[in-house]
Parts: C-alpha cells; structure tokens; sequence
C-alpha cells in the first residue's frame, strides 16, 4: 500500500508541479554556473547507496561533494537561489524522482551521506541502533523534520534525537501517519519556509 501511494503520489507531484520545477531549474542555470541538479551518494534501504537528487544550491567550486561537511546558518557556498531553495524546501523536490524509482520514499527516515559525522564522531557510533532506520525506505520528509530536527545535523544531542524519532516512525509506520507527516510538511516547509 505505501508503495503504490509513494508511486501514483510522487507521479502526481512531478506532473502537477512540472512548472514549478521547470521554473526552478531555469532560475539555478541562469544565475550561477554549473549543472542544475546535484547528486549525492546516500545510504538507502539496507544500507545500499543510491544517487540522491537535490536542485543545486550552492556553487559548484565551492561544493562539498561528499557531504560530510555540513551547512550552517549564513553558509557562503550557498547561492542567492540557494538561499529561497533551501528555505522553500523546493530544492527537495527532485527527489520525487528518486521515489518514483523505488529508492526513496515520500516519508522515512532522512538518507545520510556515508560516514556522516555529529561532533565529530560517526552517526553509527553514536547509537548502536543507527542502522535500524536502514531498515526501511528512506523518505523526503519524516518525523524528525516535521519536529523540527532538519537542517545542521552536526549536534551530536540532536543527531540523536533524530535517531528517536526515526525510530518512532519506524515502530508506527502506516499510511495515515504517512498522510499527516506530508500534510504537516507542506504546512511547515513550503508556507512558512522554516527550511534549512
């Protein structure tokens, strides 16, 4: 049942969205150089790494590319573009995409970069229980973010309390949460830009 709702509802987006990302994407070719999208390695469903998709924020000379250093408030690297992207959430928008492919999910866990740190020590070392969140599908949106927990993920305590709520998801999992966790994202995300 998520599946098909993750399928029909990620074609839906990309369809009724279409202008908006065709707006997007001209925006980020024509105001800095550098390809319009960003693609990362992340870790996926039992740990596999799959190619994240994002619209590009930040100039490319100026790219972390292996994710591990973490953006913060007032970050240089971020474009003008960036900026609203990244407030907006509409950066995240291509990873509708990723769902339609299988890899992601509208809803789960957030999908770290491998080897991501929280003060300077590793997401796996923190928590033994780190990869029970690969155990499902990792999402756009989750519990964490719609708490709040979104952003700079380099606090070791909030790192934490992310794993927490991923875990919670995880325990709770089903379709009516799922509806509730994206009804409370577009609230928090795309109208009141609390985006990071």
């Amino acid at each position: 049942m998520k599946r098909v709702f993750d399928g029909l509802a990620s074609l839906a987006g990309l369809i009724l969205l279409a202008p908006l990302l065709i707006g997007v994407a001209a925006a980020v070719k024509l105001t800095s150089k550098g390809p319009v999208f960003f693609r990362q390695t992340r870790l996926g469903l039992n740990g596999q790494p799959f190619s994240i998709l994002k619209f590009r924020t930040m100039y490319v000379d100026r790219c972390d590319a292996s994710g591990l250093k973490h953006t913060v408030a007032g970050d240089p690297r971020i474009t003008a573009v960036g900026r609203f992207l990244r407030r907006s959430s509409f950066d995240e928008l291509p990873q509708l995409i990723n769902v339609l492919r299988g890899q992601m999910s509208l809803v789960g866990p957030r999908p770290y970069v491998p080897g991501m740190q929280a003060g300077g020590i590793a997401y796996e070392c923190l928590d033994y229980r780190y990869y029970d969140r690969l155990r499902v599908l990792p999402g756009i949106t989750g519990l964490a973010q719609v708490n709040g927990y979104r952003g700079d993920a380099s606090d070791e305590e909030a790192a934490r309390i992310r794993l927490e709520y991923d875990l919670a998801y995880i325990e709770n999992t089903g379709l009516w949460l799922d509806i509730k966790i994206i009804a409370r994202t577009i609230i928090r995300e795309f109208f009141k830009g609390s985006g990071a």
